[in-house]
């Protein structure tokens, strides 16, 4: 925003710049013209009066000092037979023009202006033909005069104003900025701790100390709900707790075994239901609301936690495993439940020597697991990703819970047949 704000100022700032200075260089251009051809007149003045008096041995003489003291004007006289005086010699149309018509005349030249006066020498004013002409040609002024060091000036204020109104819009845009951002770092700490903390006092404009109320307000509430939650959760597991163990001391009392066996282990499978339920009611307590994981190390240190399940089988187990990578928005508990999931499929559905091949590669925004196997390979025609839809005996949920997994972190889990034979399943990992 901050950033926003300097260029937009910037941008306006110079364009007022460009619609002021630039017509301001060209009228100091105009006006440094015009003073040349001022002073060009009074040269012509005085060219004049020895023209129509002297004789060209004396006007030559006169015009080489001329010519030698000025800058940027050269004088010549340019006489009806053809000779010429000065630096310039040589007519043109414009020349015969202000000799026939006997009128002086300003025109255009490379280079700057040129000032044609005609000079009437005695008795020689009805003849035309015989009338020499003055011509003074006027340098057009350049950066290296006094255009350049007024056009040095302007630019030097343009930049000066340029400057300072950056500095204002700054310190007017910091006045904004900083209040947002600190309540921002605030917002983003909220996802990353387990406790909810109020917003600190916001100085600023009224509407950022109007929005930092409005996060106080939201904030409260959060902590509020989050404390409802927990109480909830902690009643709910006593709740649950003295029935479950009433049920126990009940099937206890029953008399015939095979149903006391049937009904205990439906009351553990009831129990390790309830004990999930509470522990996934707990996870933002635990893990806070915005976990962050080493995924590369907390995977590769679960696939070696199976690796002397399959030396004690006799099962080829090769591994492929990067040493480091990104941290993912994904808890331990999660990244460990996935390796599970799809190391107990291979290991539940396939035989004792099939072999399985485990590679984990990483880059900076994302982390790929990929597991094969030689066994028989997935079912056709069922989506094993779907709840319930394993078709191999099992409850079909694991993949389930690991592709769910992939898809909170961006990423995804993708099935097919491995070059062993078997089974392939990839699953992508995303920082976002």
């Amino acid at each position: 925003m901050r950033r926003s704000l300097l260029l937009t100022a910037a941008a306006a700032v110079s364009m007022v710049l460009l619609a002021m200075l630039v017509p301001m260089a060209i009228l100091v251009r105009s006006y440094a013209l015009e003073d040349r051809l001022a002073r060009a007149a009074l040269e012509v003045q005085a060219v004049e009066t020895v023209v129509s008096g002297q004789d060209k041995g004396v006007v030559g003489q006169y015009v080489d000092r001329l010519n030698d003291a000025a800058e940027h004007t050269r004088v010549t006289v340019l006489y009806p037979d053809g000779t010429g005086v000065g630096p310039d010699p040589g007519e043109d149309e414009r020349v015969l023009d202000a000799r026939n018509t006997g009128r002086a005349r300003v025109d255009d030249v490379a280079g700057g202006s040129q000032v044609l006066v005609p000079v009437s020498r005695g008795g020689n004013s009805a003849l035309p033909s015989l009338t020499p002409v003055i011509r003074v040609v006027v340098d057009e002024p350049g950066i290296t005069s006094a255009v350049g060091v007024a056009w040095g000036l302007l630019g030097l204020l343009a930049l000066t104003l340029l400057a300072g109104s950056l500095v204002v819009v700054d310190r007017l845009g910091r006045s904004f900025v900083q209040p947002i951002r600190r309540l921002a770092e605030h917002t983003q700490t909220l996802g990353r701790t387990g406790t909810v903390a109020p917003v600190a006092a916001v100085s600023g404009p009224r509407e950022v100390q109007e929005l930092a109320g409005a996060v106080d307000r939201l904030v409260g509430r959060i902590q509020l709900l989050l404390a409802r939650e927990r109480e909830h959760v902690a009643d709910l597991s006593h709740r649950l707790r003295t029935p479950v163990t009433a049920l126990r001391l009940r099937v206890e009392a029953v008399t015939d075994p095979d149903l006391r066996e049937r009904l205990g282990g439906d009351l553990d499978a009831l129990q390790a239901t309830v004990d999930e339920i509470v522990r996934e009611a707990r996870r933002s307590e635990r893990e806070g609301l915005d976990p962050r994981t080493d995924a590369v190390a907390v995977i590769a240190e679960r696939v070696r936690h199976w690796e002397p399940l399959a030396e004690d089988q006799g099962r080829p187990y090769e591994l492929a495993l990067a040493t480091h990578g990104p941290l993912l928005r994904t808890s331990r508990a999660d990244l460990e439940a996935l390796v599970d999931v799809l190391l107990d499929n291979v290991f539940s559905h396939t035989s004792d020597d099939a072999a399985v091949r485990v590679s984990l590669t990483a880059t900076d925004d994302r982390v790929e697991l990929v597991v094969d196997d030689a066994g028989p390979g997935l079912p056709d025609g069922l989506d094993p990703t779907g709840r319930g839809e394993s078709g191999a005996g099992s409850t079909g949920l694991g993949l389930a819970i690991a592709a769910r997994t992939a898809a909170d972190s961006g990423g995804s889990l993708t099935t097919g047949t491995s070059e062993m034979g078997g089974a392939r399943v990839a699953v992508t990992l995303r920082t976002a």
